[in-house]
């Protein structure tokens, strides 16, 4: 259960830093939007890729396993996710705890960095 939580903590973190990289670099360039997402419909295999995700990410959230994630379901599990990351427990997250995190996934994957 564990290994699986890090797997889908890793797509979140990499699919936000994917975000951020593709928004960052359309203002830079002053693109109305990025050419890697043009040609992305509601077909697409990285969109059906996305929601079997997300759909594996709700039940995780729904601890009472009634098909819903409630405020207070997401609320506990991104607040178990923050306590995990947070390795020195100073309450706040910094790029260290966020790349051993990513490594430790790697490694338990059997994948490499």
């Amino acid at each position: 259960m564990l290994i699986r939580r890090q797997k889908i903590l890793l797509l979140l973190v990499v699919a936000g830093m994917f975000t951020a990289g593709v928004t960052l670099r359309t203002i830079a360039s002053g693109q109305s939007s990025s050419p890697d997402t043009q040609n992305i419909t509601p077909q697409s295999p990285k969109v059906a890729a996305g929601e079997i995700e997300a759909k594996k990410l709700l039940l995780l959230m729904d601890t009472d396993q009634n098909g819903k994630v409630s405020r207070q379901e997401f609320m506990n599990f991104m607040a178990a996710e923050f306590d995990r990351l947070d390795k020195n427990k100073d309450g706040q997250l910094d790029v260290k705890e966020l790349t051993q995190s990513q490594l430790m996934t790697a490694q338990t994957r059997g994948g490499h960095r």
